[in-house]
């Protein structure tokens, strides 16, 4: 009896002692972790706004505002529009930049560019009349731009001297079509919306005051007078295109005055 009492009396003991020292280390959990006055969230707030504020400060000191560039160039043509036309260099083109931050600029311009055509024979739009002979072309477009500056903070030198960055812009194209050799027949004219894609470069002349810029855009429009028939060969005839469908390829150097 006294041993089965003995056992008895050690098991309880054994039972009860983890109990209360798991109720010890459940009161430490309440204690040091429910009355930290610290909050990781409002920490991390914290952080953010700070590296936010750092950045601002060092883009007011060191970033441009708002740049205005003046610049010549050459604007040709793939498929059978560039078959077609002749090109008449420069290209002029003239916009102002607003930079949001050191990578993003925002950006309102116009360019225009010469071409023209000519057909010494009859097409379908001119049958039994006489060729069109010399058209000249005149081409204004009005566009909206994003660029964006390439970080290059991290690779060489020469990279990060040329301030390399990428472009995309939503374009107006305003095309106008003169048949200087037909007295009878208006002026063609029309427009189409584009998108154009590319990169450039910018060398500084003065920090932060002066650049040279050197940009290669790829332009897809929607001409007025892309699915034309009217230069359409003849049969029996080479001279024409059954279309004037094609990509328009521009590049311009630009000189840039910053603020």
């Amino acid at each position: 009896m006294k041993n089965i009492f003995k056992i008895l009396l050690l098991l309880n003991l054994i039972l009860i002692t983890p109990a209360q020292d798991f109720g010890g280390g459940m009161q430490g959990i309440d204690d040091d972790d429910l009355s930290v006055g610290g909050d990781i969230f409002n920490d991390f707030n914290e952080d953010l706004e700070e590296t936010q504020i750092s950045e601002d400060e060092r883009f007011y000191k060191y970033g441009r505002y708002f740049t205005f560039q003046v610049g010549l160039g050459i604007t040709a043509f793939d498929g059978n529009r560039g078959s077609a036309y002749a090109n008449d260099p420069p290209t002029f083109s003239l916009s102002i930049n607003y930079f949001s931050d050191f990578q993003s600029a925002w950006g309102l311009g116009f360019a225009f560019s010469k071409h023209s055509m000519f057909f010494a024979e009859e097409t379908k739009g001119f049958e039994g009349k006489s060729a069109a002979g010399f058209i000249e072309v005149s081409m204004l477009r009005t566009f909206f731009s994003y660029r964006y500056y390439i970080d290059t903070s991290n690779l060489g030198t020469a990279i990060t001297y040329s301030n390399p960055y990428f472009v995309g812009r939503l374009e107006y194209w305003y095309v106008t079509n003169k048949y200087l050799d037909q007295d009878d027949i208006q002026d063609d004219k029309g427009g189409g919306i584009g998108m154009a894609l590319g990169f450039g470069l910018e060398f500084p002349i003065k920090l932060k005051e002066s650049y040279l810029n050197l940009e290669f855009l790829l332009h897809d429009v929607a001409f007025h007078d892309k699915e034309t028939r009217v230069f359409t060969p003849l049969d029996g005839s080479e001279v024409g295109y059954d279309n004037l469908a094609g990509y328009g390829y521009t590049t311009v150097l630009s000189y840039v005055w910053n603020w």
